[in-house]
């Protein structure tokens, strides 16, 4: 069972007296003790303080007045994670672009200390592909205001370049890693957890990445539709989103013309007008989709 309440700064201080115990802190935590049936964590800016395990209730109860509103019982984690894993220290990531004939594949990673989640949730951090541009604009620049953050475009010229050598899951998993190392190297307290919104099993994603000199391996986890799983892969989708729409604006400008999403007949239409244009699709689209062809016979016609 999993308890989070929130505590006045008098109590906080007390509850860290009680609760003082050696070893390393979670991030953003001010103490956390692991007792007989329950482990508490309580975290600074948001005095907010979990209680895990079998007597999570009963401890939380020692510091709820009777007439306080009931604590609120964290959402049970998906299969595969830990209780409680939607309000821990997580490095997130995620990327998008991987379907879209036009533009990057565009890959971030963020993470969100524990006492963020709260904040980050409140202010409708979700999944992306839920949210309107405007939205996602504006989010993006809340969470790379307030958390460590790094992005990854790889531009069609050398996306194109690099699948002659990978497939694109391969690919993928190279940007993922890549993201996640640059991140943790900036972090000064380490993730309780890497999740992963999870495109391959955990065993295929190892191996693409086999003889790469820096491997994110420690505390990894993968998890379909990892943006409900935890806030930081939501987080991470609406960066890699934002970096991505302005990817887009610039190769338009580029380009002379708007270059839509997606993979649809409108995007062979597009791309065969910048054939006839003389333009160098290479610089513009993924072009192992099989838009390409369909692009060329349309600019013959």
């Amino acid at each position: 069972m999993n308890i989070v309440i929130n505590v006045d700064t008098p109590t906080f201080e007390q509850m860290k007296s009680t609760y003082q115990a050696p070893g390393t802190l979670p991030a953003g935590a001010s103490f956390h003790a692991k007792l007989k049936g329950v482990t508490v964590t309580g975290y600074t800016k948001s005095h907010k303080v979990m209680f895990q395990g079998a007597l999570a209730n009963q401890e939380a109860a020692r510091w709820q007045p009777n007439d306080a509103p009931a604590p609120s019982r964290s959402t049970p984690a998906p299969a595969g994670l830990p209780a409680g894993f939607a309000t821990w220290s997580v490095l997130g990531s995620d990327e998008v672009g991987v379907g879209s004939y036009f533009g990057p594949l565009t890959t971030a990673a963020v993470f969100v200390a524990a006492d963020q989640v709260a904040s980050l949730t409140q202010l409708g951090v979700a999944d992306s592909k839920k949210l309107t541009d405007p939205e996602i604009i504006r989010l993006a620049k809340q969470i790379m205001a307030t958390c460590p953050v790094t992005y990854l475009n790889l531009m069609p010229a050398a996306y194109n370049a690099r699948m002659k050598k990978y497939n694109q899951a391969q690919l993928k998993a190279l940007c993922h890693n890549y993201v996640l190392a640059k991140t943790l190297e900036r972090l000064a307290t380490k993730p309780q957890a890497i999740l992963i919104d999870q495109f391959v099993s955990e065993r295929t994603y190892f191996n693409y990445l086999q003889g790469q000199p820096q491997i994110v391996s420690h505390h990894v986890y993968f998890q379909t539709k990892g943006e409900q799983a935890h806030v930081a892969v939501a987080a991470a989708s609406i960066v890699a989103r934002y970096q991505s729409l302005k990817a887009m604006d610039t190769l338009s400008e580029q380009a002379g013309i708007t270059l839509p999403i997606g993979a649809g007949h409108a995007v062979d239409l597009i791309a065969a007008k910048l054939i006839r244009k003389g333009l160098d699709l290479n610089q513009f689209a993924k072009v192992h989709f099989a838009n390409t062809q369909k692009a060329c016979q349309l600019a013959r016609q």
